[in-house]
């Protein structure tokens, strides 16, 4: 694994969505924490929002961002948990065309290496839906930067070797051309 330096940085669009009933964007740290990794690589998040524990709500969000030609993913943290309120995988599941298993198992993976067993708790998750990226984070500051640092900052680096998600997105809506022919 390597970022491959002679190919041109691709900026990605991003929407940074945090699920939760008491926060406000004045004490969103995780919010924050991820807007200032997506942009410090050199990505631009475009919309951002605060959305509270509600299927139909999330849903409504996800769905105005998928519409939007100008979002390329969806970053979420918060309501990833096993409480009653926490419902964020239900509701991203709910718009998945595809879902991205390896994404949560690679999450827990590293959250393991930090946490051990306590991340059984987290059912971080991802998947695709109308060419757009939805990634679900768990609501913790370190939560993010596990996800971002681990994961997110390499898959959203179309010179990351030997492969990653940037370079497959012209090629999210093939099903979607071929319906049409």
């Amino acid at each position: 694994m390597s970022v491959d330096e002679s190919r041109p940085f691709v900026p990605v669009h991003i929407a940074v969505m945090t699920v939760s009933d008491t926060r406000s964007l004045a004490d969103d740290r995780s919010g924050d924490t991820l807007v200032a990794r997506a942009e410090a690589a050199g990505h631009k998040v475009v919309a951002r929002a605060i959305v509270t524990d509600d299927v139909p709500k999330i849903v409504a969000q996800l769905r105005q961002w998928i519409a939007d030609p100008g979002v390329d993913c969806v970053i979420s943290t918060g309501g990833t948990g096993v409480t009653g309120r926490d419902v964020t995988p239900e509701a991203f599941a709910s718009v998945y065309e595809k879902e991205i298993a390896g994404f949560g198992e690679v999450f827990r993976w590293i959250s393991y290496q930090k946490i051990g067993t306590s991340t059984m708790q987290s059912r971080a998750t991802a998947g695709v839906a109308g060419g757009t990226y939805l990634f679900a984070l768990p609501g913790s500051t370190g939560a993010v930067k596990d996800g971002w640092d681990g994961i997110l900052a390499y898959q959203l680096d179309n010179r990351f070797r030997p492969c990653n998600f940037v370079e497959i997105m012209p090629r999210l809506q093939e099903h979607v051309a071929q319906r049409g022919s």
